[in-house]
């Protein structure tokens, strides 16, 4: 029977997979690197897996560590010594002298982190298609709070999910397959426990969708058991990959040749909208646009009729929210219905050091689906050299994404992202961001008056 399942992933992926086995990959990197050395990624955690030559390229910090950078600019790990290592939350460390901000063992990250970064924003919503970004509260002195936000129901939401966990220990994940991965990946998917973006690796989001898994249903997962994943996943909907062909509308669009970076230029486009079919099904299927390429190596998204491998992460969650709670700490957002049992759960970019999230209990206010964006440089952060109030035009890769769900407390919201690779890895501006289908799925599952509790 194990055979029967694993045979069938195989089939799946076919031709598509690469060559090379996740052993020799391994011998290959470490021919490059000192045996002493390990992966750390941008949250402070131990990389659990290696990344395959050719998927990353190597760049160099401040103090000379090598950082390791897929094709998109996103950080996937630096290379520090083992020895005398110590993990430590992002959260531990200021934002650095000339505004780096630090990650786990001190490693400052090659970009520059700019305030009023584009790609994280906070805002109101005035109407139901347009949202006008607003200068973020000052946190209120310890002790000082308006009534909604009475912290006295955090400690024991806290002690509920450690006593949870103790109940229903994590197993940790052994290095698999690619291809085991992502199926694991697309189980939790399918079961309104988002992983993020499906990629084949190993990481924090799916140690925390695993743990969320087990609190909604009470069982224990061992995710290294193969065989019990993929008989989950034929009961939910069969093979986590499978053959797509790409219609005319897919080609079709409509697409932007780029996003710029300058609101300006932004305001002059017809609408944020995905620069190429590879994006789009990407997103459509829930998947990092760099695995989808991986999958089908050569292929020219943009012809129709072209049949290719995508993720099946089957239907979204549906069900009535009454209670959301964004953990900080965890860096993940959990959705409850009625009563009080779990529904979804999303891994989500929620606040940072310099702009903290909100505290307390507040309610969801409005929800607005594709919605536009609204710059005043006079209420926002200035950027460039725009003086004039600009309408950037809706679309998934526009500020907020494709939802906007706004919170009583002024100026925060829930939203999307028009880069869901950095989901629970990057900081934001206060708001809780999620993957433009988690957020949608979300919105759709609220209504006015939904309770947002925000825990440390």
């Amino acid at each position: 029977m194990k055979r029967f399942y694993l045979a069938g992933l195989a089939l799946a992926l076919g031709a598509a997979l690469q060559s090379t086995s996740p052993a020799e990959a391994q011998v290959r990197y470490y021919d490059r690197y000192p045996s002493d050395a390990v992966l750390v990624a941008p949250d402070g955690a131990i990389l659990d897996y290696i990344p395959e030559e050719g998927e990353v390229t190597i760049r160099r910090d401040r103090r000379g560590r090598r950082v390791l950078v897929d094709a998109y600019g996103n950080v996937v790990a630096t290379e520090m010594r083992r020895e005398g290592y110590r993990p430590r939350g992002v959260d531990e460390y200021p934002p650095a002298p000339g505004g780096y901000r630090e990650y786990g063992d001190g490693y400052r990250d090659y970009r520059e982190y700019q305030p009023g970064d584009p790609d994280v924003v906070t805002g109101s919503v005035p109407r139901y298609d347009s949202v006008t970004r607003m200068p973020l509260e000052e946190p209120p002195p310890p002790g000082v709070g308006a009534p909604n936000e009475d912290l006295a129901s955090i400690e024991p939401e806290q002690q509920r999910r450690e006593a949870l966990e103790a109940e229903r220990p994590i197993i940790p994940v052994k290095k698999k397959p690619q291809a085991e991965i992502a199926a694991l990946q697309v189980f939790l998917d399918r079961e309104g426990i988002s992983p993020g973006v499906i990629d084949g690796h190993l990481g924090g989001n799916v140690n925390k969708a695993i743990a969320a898994w087990q609190e909604m249903t009470g069982e224990t997962l061992d995710p290294n058991n193969s065989e019990d994943i993929m008989r989950r996943l034929s009961y939910s909907g069969g093979l986590p990959i499978v053959d797509y062909t790409i219609t005319a509308a897919d080609a079709a669009g409509p697409y932007v040749a780029s996003i710029p970076d300058d609101y300006a230029h932004k305001a002059q486009l017809p609408a944020m909208s995905f620069t190429s079919t590879s994006e789009k099904l990407a997103e459509q299927f829930h998947m990092d646009e760099s695995y989808l390429k991986a999958l089908n190596p050569g292929v020219d998204f943009s012809i129709p009729g072209t049949i290719i491998k995508v993720i099946n992460p089957g239907q979204a969650k549906s069900g009535q929210v009454t209670r959301i709670v964004a953990d900080k700490s965890k860096e993940q957002v959990f959705a409850y219905g009625a009563d009080g049992k779990l529904i979804a759960a999303y891994p989500a970019t929620i606040g940072s050091t310099d702009t903290p999230s909100p505290t307390g209990t507040h309610t969801v206010q409005r929800i607005a689906l594709d919605p536009g964006y609204t710059y005043n440089p006079k209420i926002n952060f200035k950027q460039g050299n725009n003086d004039k109030i600009l309408q950037i035009p809706p679309g998934p890769n526009g500020p907020v994404g494709t939802v906007w769900i706004a919170l009583s407390k002024p100026t925060y919201g829930i939203h999307g992202t028009p880069e869901p690779s950095k989901i629970g890895k990057t900081n934001s501006h206060g708001c809780v961001r999620l993957t433009n289908w988690d957020a949608t799925e979300l919105a759709k599952m609220v209504k006015p008056g939904t309770t947002v509790e925000f825990v440390e």
